[in-house]
């Protein structure tokens, strides 16, 4: 199916609308309990701030599909980026780990944009803190590519492929109002 997608402003497009975004989350969903075997031992760990909402809808559609809920945590990377003094100071998010823990579990981390690979590696060395799982994961709703470090997606909604001078907003309606992806020219 292809889209013919109307311009949010002159410089930026939308490239997923709500219904993409649903239906990549429903995709992933069936490819996490495919690989999983069923994902009984899975738990998900949604990067703040829109990772941590896309694993809790994530979780939601593994349910529907399993028929049983799957745990869900947040995990905050911030105080584990190497960009800290490069940038101005964030606010941290909260890190919730769910009540069965991790450890000894197939751990999915969920993020919503896979750019330079960066946010991911502080997420594995913030992992770590919180135990041993017996194996890491990483579901993205969007790739875009341009790698800096040897980390790839296992689950990807979307495969969108950019120049370092465009910008990948996502917007969902848990913080933003809407669902929506869009692409912006730097």
């Amino acid at each position: 199916m292809t889209h013919d997608f109307e311009p949010a402003t002159r410089d930026t497009r939308v490239v997923l609308d709500s219904d993409d975004i649903s239906r990549a989350l429903t995709r992933l969903a069936h490819e996490v309990v495919e690989r999983t075997h069923g994902a009984t031992n899975l738990t998900l760990m949604g990067i703040p701030t829109r990772g941590a909402d896309l694993a809790v809808r994530l979780a939601a559609k593994i349910e529907q599909i399993q028929g049983q809920p799957v745990p869900v945590g947040a995990l905050d990377v911030t105080m584990y980026r190497d960009d800290l003094r490069l940038r101005p100071a964030r606010a941290l998010q909260p890190t919730t780990i769910p009540a069965d823990g991790i450890e000894g579990r197939l751990v999915v981390l969920v993020d919503d944009v896979l750019f330079s690979g960066r946010t991911i590696r502080s997420a594995l060395d913030a992992l770590s803190e919180h135990g041993r799982p017996q194996a890491v994961q990483l579901a993205v709703l969007v790739d875009r590519g341009h790698r800096e470090l040897p980390i790839r997606a296992d689950y990807v909604g979307k495969n969108l492929p950019t120049s370092k001078s465009e910008s990948v907003q996502v917007q969902l309606v848990e913080r933003d109002g809407i669902d929506q992806v869009t692409i912006e020219q730097a």
